[in-house]
C-alpha cells in the first residue's frame, strides 16, 4: 500500500508537534533516494526519515536509521551546507495532496536570515525531495527532471518550483458528504470503492474499500446502492472527515495469515475479518517504521551486494563450465583401451600394411578375430599410425589419473562459491558485506587492492540463548565459520550444519554437560534457518561434537569434514522469535 493524502495529513500533525522548533543537527543520505534529518529540541533528539524510493516513498520519525556511506554524496553535502543549524519553523500540506513542505529558518554564509523549504512529494515513481529558497527557486533535488522528462515541470537548480498538477478530485476536508456523493453517482457502472477513489482526493484503495465495507458490508456497484446505502456511505465519509480533522486516529498495520504486513492505515481496518490480524500502534511513524523495515533491509542489502552477486554469478558459471568440461573429458577417457588395441593390431600386422591407406581392416584377436576397421592417416606409415594411437592412449591414460583430483577440486570450488552466495543473501549490514569481500580476496577471487581496508573490528558471531539457557553461536561467513568451529568452540560443544546444503556453522555451547533435547532441536532449527533451505518445511541437519571436525589440507574457507554424526529433520525457525536474548 502507498501512503495516501489522508494518512499524510494525520502524519503532518504528528511531525509538526514534535519537529517545529527543533534544530537540524546533522544531515545524512544513506542512499541516493533517502535522507535523514537529525533534529534536536527541548524534548530531545529525533531522526526524520525521508524516502523517495518509487516502491516506498514516505516521511516519518524513525528509530532505525540506516547505515551511512563512508563518503557522503554531493547532495548530502549541499543539504548540510544549507540546513545544518536551521530551525524547523513549519510543516504544511497542500490540501489533501501527497506533498509535505518542511519550512526552515536558516542563515546564509554571511549570517543573514533566509527562509528555506523542503518539498517532499510522495507520488510513487515520481516521488522527489526538493530544496527551495525563499524566492521559490530550486536549489537542488534528489531527482533532477529536465524538459526531456517533463514538459510541465522542470526540476533543476535555478528553476522556479511548481507544485505537481492537481487531480480532478474533491478535497474531503473542504467538501461535505453530499457533494462527494453527487460526484460518486457519476460513476454508476463502477464499484463503490472505485468510484470513491476517482472522486475523493487523498484516499487510498484500502480506505475506499473500508468505507464500502463499513457502509454496505461489501463492495457493491454504485447503481445498486439503495437510499439507506447512500446514507450509510455519507455517514462514513463524515466520520472519516471528523477523525482526520480532530486527530482522532488509531494507527494500525494489517498482517496476513503468514504474519507479513499487508496494509497500514490511520484507522482500524475491518474488511479482512478473521483472514488478517490488525495491530494497533501509538504513533503513525511507528506504523511506517515497522511496515517498511524488512522490505528496506532487503532492498539496501540488494543494492550493496549487487556487484558481488554479479561477480559470484560469473565465477559460479565459469567454475560450473570447467567442471562439466572435465567430466566430459573424463568420460572420453573411458575409451582409452580401444586406442591401445588399435595400436597393437597395427603393429602386429605391419608386414601386410601399406602407406596411403585410409583405413585398415584387421582381425581383432581380443574379440574372436572379428574384423575391425581402423581409421588411418594416409600421409603416415603404418608404424607412424600405430605410434599416433599409442600417443593418444598415453594422453588419455595420464589424463584419467589427474582428472579425478581436478574434478574434486572443481566440485569444491562450485560448492564454496555457492556457500558465499548463500551467506551474501543473508547479509544485512555494510560490514557483513565487506567481510565477505575480504573472504573472497583471501581466496584469490578479488584483488587485494580492490578491497577497501576498514578499521572497524570484525563482527562477532550471532549469539542466541536456548530455552534451557545454553548459548548458541552462528557464523556470519565462511571465515567466521572456520574460526568458530575450529578455534572458538570447545571440543565438547555440539556443531550443527544443514546436510549437503550451504549454510552457517552453528555451535551449541555445552560447557562440558549434555544439553537437553530441546536445546539440541532449537540449535538444529537455527542452523536450518541460517541456510539456503530457510524457506523449506523439513530440512535435514547434521550435528556432531566439535572434536570430530577436521579441516582438509588446502580446503576452501568454511569446509570441514566429519565421519561421526547424527541427523535431525527439522522445520527452520527464526531464532530471534523462538529463542531468548538474541544479539546482533
Amino acid at each position: 500500500m502507498a501512503l495516501d493524502g489522508a494518512y499524510l495529513h494525520c502524519l503532518k500533525q504528528e511531525i509538526a508537534s514534535a519537529a517545529v522548533g527543533c534544530r537540524v543537527e546533522k544531515v545524512h543520505q544513506p542512499a541516493r533516494d533517502e535522507i535523514v534529518l537529525h533534529l534536536r529540541g527541548r524534548s530531545g533528539a529525533r531522526k526524520l526519515f525521508i524516502s523517495v524510493r518509487p516502491d516506498s516513498p514516505r516521511v516519518h520519525f524513525t528509530s532505525r536509521a540506516p547505515e551511512n556511506p563512508d563518503k557522503p554524496p554531493m547532495l548530502c553535502m549541499l543539504l548540510r551546507k544549507y540546513l545544518t543549524g536551521a530551525m524547523v519553523s513549519s510543516v504544511e500540506q497542500c490540501g489533501m495532496d501527497r506533498v509535505l513542505t518542511l519550512g526552515f529558518d536558516a542563515t546564509n554564509e554571511i549570517g543573514d536570515p533566509v527562509r528555506l523549504s523542503l518539498y517532499i512529494e510522495i507520488m510513487a515513481k515520481h516521488s522527489n525531495a526538493i530544496l527551495v529558497n525563499g524566492d521559490g527557486k530550486v536549489i537542488d533535488s534528489v531527482k533532477r527532471i529536465d524538459a526531456s522528462k517533463s514538459s510541465y515541470r522542470v526540476i533543476l537548480p535555478g528553476t522556479d518550483y511548481i507544485l505537481p498538477p492537481q487531480q480532478d478530485k474533491l478535497d474531503l476536508l473542504q467538501c461535505d458528504a453530499d457533494r462527494i456523493l453527487q460526484r460518486v453517482r457519476e460513476f454508476d457502472t463502477a464499484m463503490l470503492s472505485g468510484a470513491l477513489l476517482k472522486s475523493v482526493q487523498g484516499v487510498s484503495p484500502v480506505v475506499c474499500r473500508e468505507i464500502s465495507h463499513r457502509a454496505c458490508g461489501e463492495d457493491v456497484r454504485v447503481a445498486e446502492l439503495s437510499d439507506a446505502g447512500w446514507n450509510a456511505v455519507g455517514e462514513q465519509l463524515e466520520t472519516l472527515k471528523s477523525s482526520i480533522t480532530q486527530g482522532e486516529f488509531q494507527p494500525c498495520i494489517v498482517f496476513d495469515e503468514l504474519g507479513k504486513p499487508r496494509e497500514f492505515s490511520f484507522f482500524p481496518i475491518t474488511q479482512y475479518g478473521s483472514a488478517a490480524q490488525v495491530k494497533l500502534y501509538h504513533t503513525l511513524s511507528e506504523v511506517l517504521d515497522d511496515f517498511y523495515y524488512e522490505r528496506d533491509v532487503v532492498e539496501r542489502t540488494r543494492r550493496r551486494e549487487h556487484d558481488l552477486f554479479k561477480l559470484l554469478s560469473t565465477l559460479s558459471e565459469r567454475a560450473a563450465r570447467k567442471l562439466n568440461s572435465r567430466r566430459a573429458e573424463l568420460e572420453s577417457c573411458k575409451d582409452k583401451d580401444e586406442l591401445r588395441i588399435r595400436a597393437e593390431l597395427i603393429n602386429a600386422n605391419l608386414y601386410r600394411l601399406q602407406k596411403g591407406s585410409l583405413f585398415y581392416e584387421l582381425e581383432n584377436y581380443y574379440e574372436d578375430n572379428r574384423l575391425l576397421r581402423i581409421t588411418a592417416d594416409p600421409a603416415l606409415t603404418p608404424a607412424q599410425n600405430a605410434q599416433k594411437y599409442y600417443k593418444e592412449y598415453r594422453k588419455a591414460f595420464n589424463a584419467e589419473k589427474i582428472l579425478g583430483d581436478l574434478i574434486a577440486e572443481s566440485e569444491q570450488e562450485v560448492a564454496y562459491l555457492d556457500s558465499v552466495k548463500d551467506e551474501l543473501s543473508r547479509a544485512q549490514t555494510r560490514q557483513e558485506i565487506d567481510e565477505i569481500r575480504e573472504e573472497l580476496s583471501r581466496s584469490g577471487y578479488i584483488k587485494r587492492s580492490a578491497v577497501k581496508q576498514r578499521k572497524t573490528a570484525a563482527l562477532p558471531p550471532m549469539e542466541f540463548t536456548s530455552s534451557d539457557g545454553y548459548k548458541i553461536l552462528v557464523g556470519r561467513n565462511n571465515l567466521q565459520n572456520d574460526k568458530l568451529s575450529l578455534k572458538t568452540a570447545a571440543k565438547s560443544d555440539l556443531w550443527f550444519h544443514t546436510k549437503e546444503i550451504p549454510g552457517s556453522h552453528v555451535i551449541l555451547c555445552c560447557d562440558g554437560s549434555i544439553p537437553p533435547e530441546r536445546s539440541i532441536l532449537e540449535a538444529a532449527q537455527t542452523a536450518a534457518f541460517y541456510s539456503r533451505a530457510s524457506d523449506s518445511t523439513r530440512v535435514e541437519v547434521d550435528y556432531t561434537y566439535v572434536r570430530e571436525l577436521k579441516k582438509p589440507v588446502g580446503a576452501k574457507p568454511g569446509k570441514v569434514i566429519y565421519h561421526t554424526n547424527k541427523t535431525l529433520l527439522v522445520d527452520p525457525k527464526n531464532p530471534a522469535e523462538i529463542l531468548k536474548s538474541p544479539t546482533a
